[in-house]
């Protein structure tokens, strides 16, 4: 969370929230475009940019950036003003019919990762505003299980990583090209 927002009211909606101005994009690039070597804008490779989960009952950090909800229900028992994050991306949280199905239960993970990948597959303009606070710095992907390590926030973490390396890949190939000839 940016430290000149503050804490949200609880009376606030979260879309009345200001935010931080951005940094300005370099003249040469710009922002969330890539250059010849495969980078983002700002230089940084695709695997450098800080997407990390977080549990919703965890205390808030100035290293957590900007902290995104990424469950369809509300954590059970925090407030808006304790949770403190700056987006709710209830679209980007598995379905309804999948949670349930999941259940947490270890045994699933490995299809609960592929079925949940399906579904964000179809919702590119679900998850594309992470990728974009990414570009700008760190992000915490909010989540309320008690499961650390089997959880949608965890999936879609890596689910992000993958698609971004996957969207670098091709312009560096282009690169790599260009510097052999």
């Amino acid at each position: 969370m940016n430290e000149d927002v503050g804490p949200i009211p609880p009376s606030t909606p979260f879309s009345k929230v200001k935010r931080a101005a951005a940094p300005k994009p370099s003249s040469r690039t710009r922002q969330g475009s890539r250059s010849p070597n495969g980078r983002n804008a700002d230089n940084r490779p695709p695997e450098s940019v800080m997407i990390t989960p977080k549990r919703a009952y965890e205390p808030v950090s100035r290293s957590d950036g900007r902290r995104i909800l990424v469950e369809r229900l509300w954590p059970r028992g925090l407030s808006k003003a304790r949770l403190r994050i700056d987006s709710w991306l209830k679209d980007v949280g598995p379905s309804t019919a999948l949670r349930k199905w999941f259940g947490h239960d270890p045994r699933k993970w490995d299809t609960f990762r592929r079925r949940y990948a399906r579904e964000l597959d179809s919702r590119k303009d679900a998850w594309r505003p992470i990728v974009s606070a990414a570009r700008r710095g760190p992000v915490t992907l909010v989540y309320s299980s008690h499961d650390t390590e089997h959880n949608n926030a965890v999936a879609l973490q890596q689910y992000l990583r993958s698609e971004m390396r996957r969207r670098a890949a091709p312009t560096r190939a282009v690169a790599m090209t260009r510097s052999r000839r």
